[in-house]
């Protein structure tokens, strides 16, 4: 069984990744948010991940507090210490690829739904994952389809 971390569970590429656990073999081990609390408050009830974290402080805050009847650790960062083997980044902006380098040097495989993290530092990246010797699996419909194009051209 898979370990997974799922960066960004709140949005939109993350709430359809947790729709679909169901139907895959896999254990979630940390879910993220920025503010959405309320809504990952519900996503880890119902999935038991060892850990969450609000990157806002303040919403962890409260988070820790909701959660305090769980024996869920509430952070502010866990991409890295998560335990997981793959880490979906579906986090908005370049604020993803700081979290993206983390698992990568910690040897997470990654399930990239944030264009901005190759946007910004696709180079810088992919170096890494080569070093670190893991896998950058497209999961947006618009990677998805450029990665089949990349492929197809090989």
């Amino acid at each position: 069984m898979k370990k997974i971390a799922i960066l960004g569970s709140t949005g939109s590429i993350g709430t359809q990744t947790v729709d679909i656990l169901p139907s895959i073999d896999a254990e979630v081990v940390a879910l993220t948010t920025n503010r959405r609390i309320n809504l990952l408050e519900e996503q880890a009830r119902a999935l038991h991940p060892k850990m969450v974290c609000a990157m806002d402080e303040n919403a962890a805050k409260e988070l820790k507090i909701k959660l305090a009847d769980t024996d869920i650790e509430v952070l502010t960062a866990c991409a890295a210490e998560s335990g997981a083997d793959i880490v979906v980044t579906a986090v908005v902006g370049m604020v993803g690829l700081l979290p993206t380098m983390a698992a990568i040097k910690a040897g997470k495989d990654i399930a990239l739904a944030n264009k901005e993290t190759l946007v910004c530092a696709g180079g810088l990246v992919m170096s890494a994952a080569k070093q670190y010797g893991v896998r950058i699996l497209p999961v947006d419909s618009e990677h998805s389809a450029i990665f089949q194009c990349v492929q197809a051209a090989n």
